[in-house]
């Protein structure tokens, strides 16, 4: 039996379920039997929501997050709305929010208004945030800043930035989480940051069903995919597994203290 871990950031709603027979049931157990014991669906849409919202509701080690990703221009949910439906069972996050410059063109004003919804919903609701930042460390540090988002707290998910922008975003006190891009031979730079997050603000995930890692690279990602990236974690740290496992369980759990 693998080390128990947790899956910080996964879109159980996008998965292709045929390789388990058309079944969410089949992804769960093979999740647990790589040690994956709690895992968090995380919604990027508003017509996404009620399907995350079902799945958590059905599974009793999944938790849900809603918001709306920043590439999702026509999509938006105000303030109000968010702060209503993270009143559901089963939500423990607001997100996945923040900046992407990367697959967004031209004004990006609306981007930057949307991530700062989110952030006072988070406030408001006293749930911590799941922040999505893509070639936009800046404006996204400093959004953070300007609207408190240390009050909220949360996830730098699928982490991708410099030490810097991790120092800083820890300073508010957010957590660090890792995908399987840190497996990726191009991420050695990457790597060097991985090594420097204290334990006490590192967090593994998926973002499945994108960015499978090394050696599930280029195919479907799965929860159950979790287990390389806190491998490749502990290695580069020069830990063990049990070590990495262990530590970002109990991270998981403080910053949700009610998820499943």
């Amino acid at each position: 039996m693998h080390s128990k871990l947790v899956d910080s950031h996964c879109h159980l709603d996008r998965l292709d379920l045929q390789p388990f027979g058309g079944s969410l049931d089949g992804v769960i157990e093979a999740a647990a039997e790589n040690g994956v014991v709690s895992l968090l669906c995380v919604g990027i849409s508003r017509d996404s929501l009620p399907d995350v919202l079902e799945i958590a509701r059905r599974y009793p080690n999944v938790s849900a997050s809603v918001g709306v990703h920043p590439n999702e221009e026509e999509d938006a949910l105000d303030e109000d709305e968010l702060l209503r439906l993270s009143d559901v069972p089963d939500v423990v996050a607001i997100g996945e929010t923040g900046l992407d410059y990367f697959r967004s063109e031209g004004d990006l004003e609306w981007q930057r208004a949307r991530f700062r919804t989110h952030i006072r919903a988070a406030r408001r609701a006293g749930k911590p945030l799941i922040v999505h930042s893509r070639e936009a460390r800046e404006d996204t540090i400093r959004i953070m800043q300007e609207e408190r988002a240390d009050e909220a707290g949360g996830i730098m998910h699928c982490f991708v930035e410099d030490w810097e922008t991790a120092r800083r975003a820890i300073e508010l006190g957010f957590y660090i989480s890792f995908s399987g891009i840190i497996t990726f031979n191009s991420a050695r730079e990457l790597r060097e940051v991985a090594k420097q997050v204290p334990d006490d603000r590192l967090l593994v995930e998926t973002d499945s069903p994108y960015l499978a890692p090394v050696p599930k690279r280029g195919k479907p990602n799965y929860p159950a995919y979790v287990l390389h990236v806190a491998e490749r974690i502990a290695k580069e740290r020069g830990v063990d597994l049990e070590s990495v496992a262990r530590r970002t369980t109990e991270n998981y759990r403080r910053l949700f203290p009610s998820a499943g």
